[in-house]
């Protein structure tokens, strides 16, 4: 079988780019592959002028690119830039705002941390939701009150325009851009070679307290893993209490602290998450998928995964294998 086609990722390296996140790119998309190990994604950097441009770590980088990169990019990421007038759009280009609404306008403009300054400055977050790092959300509101600006969230995507919070949120959107193009298997896989974790929610709040695990080990990590293999039975609150061995109210507070959700919106999203898995790699019949996942009936899987990602899930599965032949002749879910 011939190789496919790569996705062309441009990265736009702009002065002060943050180190870290310039490579995110390459890391995660650069990273994926299909079951014959074929690249799904080309990766290649661009600066304004081809030149190079000093990183937040106050070393320089030498891009191999221009911006005409951007005149053949499917998708174009922007990274977090550090500090500077370019974060209230001063110094932005209209050469550099012109290239990326091209790109809005036939592909996928993306950004991580403070790079949504870049795409406000271009105009192009008017009108739309949007995040960036909780640290930065008061300066960004103030340059670009236009932005329907949410700090809470670690990413939001809004169809052909996505941004992030900071650096972890980053890999988080860049993860979900993979498992967006290319389903679960491929995202999880990549998320096994970095060793991270492979889905967390875009809804999921920035403001996470995370606290180090206790020397005696006292916590809800056990308790979690029991649950995720045994989704598809009922898992009161009380009975994920009884298993940690704590009462109702201590362990819903250490679950928080540890996950930053509640016990029930964590439960909701595993379960969301192993139905889209089952979706997208498997035949099992819609309704199977509810029992399995959780949900009990093909209508909480109907509302549950509309919540989640705006689809049925018939739509979901079309959207990634193409529907088989017993689902297209069943009633639409």
């Amino acid at each position: 079988m011939a190789a496919p086609t790569p996705h062309e990722v441009a990265v736009l390296a702009l002065e002060t780019t943050v180190a870290f996140e310039l490579g995110l790119p390459h890391a995660f998309l650069g990273g994926a592959v299909d079951a014959d190990g074929h690249p799904l994604y080309r990766v290649r950097v661009a600066s304004e002028d081809g030149g190079p441009v000093r990183t937040s770590a106050g070393y320089l980088v030498q891009p191999d690119h221009d911006l005409s990169l951007l005149e053949t990019a499917d998708t174009v990421v922007v990274p977090g830039i550090y500090g500077g007038p370019q974060m209230d759009g001063r110094s932005l280009s209209p050469a550099i705002a012109d290239a990326l609404t091209r790109v809005a306008g036939r592909g996928r403009v993306v950004s991580i941390c403070t790079g949504a300054f870049v795409l406000a400055a271009a105009g192009l977050l008017d009108g739309r939701p949007a995040t960036t790092h909780w640290m930065h959300a008061a300066a960004f509101t103030a340059f670009f009150p236009q932005v329907d600006l949410d700090p809470d969230v670690l990413f939001v995507d809004d169809g052909n325009v996505l941004t992030s919070a900071g650096n972890a949120a980053g890999i988080d959107l860049l993860l979900h851009v993979v498992r967006r193009d290319h389903g679960s298997d491929v995202a999880n896989s990549v998320a096994r070679r970095r060793v991270v974790s492979p889905w967390r929610d875009g809804g999921q709040s920035q403001f996470v307290d995370r606290p180090l695990p206790e020397p005696d080990g006292a916590g809800t990590g056990d308790t979690r893993a029991w649950a995720l293999t045994r989704l598809g039975e009922p898992l009161p609150l009380a009975d994920l209490a009884g298993h940690a061995r704590m009462s109702v109210r201590t362990f819903t507070r250490r679950f928080r602290q540890e996950t930053g959700l509640s016990p029930q919106r964590w439960l909701t999203q595993q379960r969301v998450a192993l139905a889209r898995r089952l979706l997208e790699s498997t035949d099992t019949p819609v309704e199977r998928v509810a029992a399995e996942a959780g949900f009990g009936t093909t209508a909480s899987l109907r509302q549950h995964l509309h919540a989640a990602i705006g689809l049925a899930p018939l739509t979901y599965r079309r959207s990634f294998r193409g529907a088989p032949a017993t689902d297209r002749a069943a009633t639409p879910m």
